[in-house]
């Protein structure tokens, strides 16, 4: 289903076997780091990334509503393929910034809901280091943020499934330093 389907959130699908080798692979890549907390949105899919790494870090996972899939309304369940023939559709992907999923959520509302957890979750803890089991709009949302691009940059951004991109957020300024690392199962 996954790569035919929007899932979004009214979707809720598990991982495959290759989705599994992945978690796997980044648990065991964060296994060597000090991290003080793994947090995931309440995607069946994102806790079952999520779960591997929290185990190898001996952590428990903070489900998080704040880092949750983009909700894409009507357009949830619905194939690229039928999707493709809907000028709404072909409007979302050409801009972004002012298009929204009918009934759904613009990137402008996932951007302030990503920026305002990372924010929390800084100030909370501004020495420690989380990792954050999310989807690819609200990574790209974050991303574009503090890249002081738009949303309409939005196709600039490759976020691959159990890719790594690392943010580093430091008294009032934030760097990117990675994007779409791929961990190999």
């Amino acid at each position: 289903m996954l790569g035919r389907v929007l899932v979004g959130r009214k979707v809720d699908v598990p991982l495959d076997d290759v989705g599994v080798r992945q978690a796997r692979a980044l648990a065991k890549r964060f296994s060597q780091e000090s991290l003080s907390a793994v947090h995931a949105s309440p995607r069946q899919r994102a806790i079952q990334t999520a779960t591997p790494i929290a185990q190898s870090l001996n952590l428990p996972i903070n489900i998080e509503g704040a880092i949750d899939e983009i909700d894409c309304g009507e357009w949830s369940g619905h194939s690229f393929e039928e999707l493709s023939r809907q000028p709404s559709w072909q409007e979302w992907n050409c801009s972004r910034t002012t298009a929204r999923p009918p009934l759904g959520e613009s990137m402008a509302e996932v951007k302030r809901r990503i920026i305002a957890h990372l924010d929390r979750m800084h100030l909370a803890n501004s020495s420690g280091r989380m990792v954050l089991v999310t989807h690819g709009e609200v990574i790209r949302a974050a991303i574009l943020h503090y890249l002081g691009l738009s949303a309409d940059a939005y196709n600039e951004i490759m976020v691959d499934p159990a890719s790594v991109s690392t943010l580093v957020l430091m008294r009032g300024i934030a760097e990117v330093h990675r994007i779409n690392e791929v961990v190999e199962p």
